[in-house]
């Protein structure tokens, strides 16, 4: 009776051990995903808080820093025909852990002639750092983000704050 006791305590703990591995997986990369849209203010209401567009192939960049604040990774990816992006982002540099919460996400272009002004909706144009992953599952950790806007000439306010640029985060 004792034997049979034991082997199952032994096999709980078996199966605590292998659980808590895999609850946060090891894997090389993670991946910051979203998209970016063309917001027309030209329209009525109703279609501007609606009818945003998908702007394909906008550039979208994932700027990595290390304890001391140096860049130590730069990855990007263009945007497909529904707007989305996904940066595939490595997590070890030089044999170095990454910290993905020391990564800032920001827009970097707009192919879009007419839809090329970036917006600070979201974050885009200055950055967004990460913070938790929205999925983790075995071998994948995601950073699933919101939209990203691209607006017209027409439509940008232009800024009137007396900040110094030193200030802002330009990631």
């Amino acid at each position: 009776m004792g034997a049979h006791i034991l082997f199952t305590v032994a096999a709980a703990l078996l199966l605590l051990a292998t659980a808590t591995t895999t609850a946060t997986p090891e894997c090389d990369i993670f991946h910051v995903t979203g998209s970016v849209l063309c917001q027309e203010c030209g329209e009525g209401w109703n279609e501007w808080v609606n009818g945003a567009n998908p702007i394909q192939g906008s550039k979208v960049s994932v700027t990595c820093l290390d304890e001391r604040s140096r860049v130590v990774q730069y990855a990007s990816d263009l945007t497909d025909e529904a707007g989305n992006f996904d940066v595939a982002c490595n997590k070890y540099v030089n044999g170095k852990k990454l910290n993905p919460q020391n990564c800032y996400v920001r827009l970097v272009s707009s192919p879009d002639p007419v839809c090329n002004v970036a917006t600070n909706f979201a974050g885009g144009k200055t950055g967004v750092k990460l913070h938790r992953p929205n999925v983790v599952y075995r071998d994948i950790l995601k950073y699933a983000l919101g939209s990203f806007y691209y607006t017209t000439p027409m439509c940008d306010d232009p800024d009137t704050n007396d900040q110094d640029d030193s200030e802002q985060n330009n990631y």
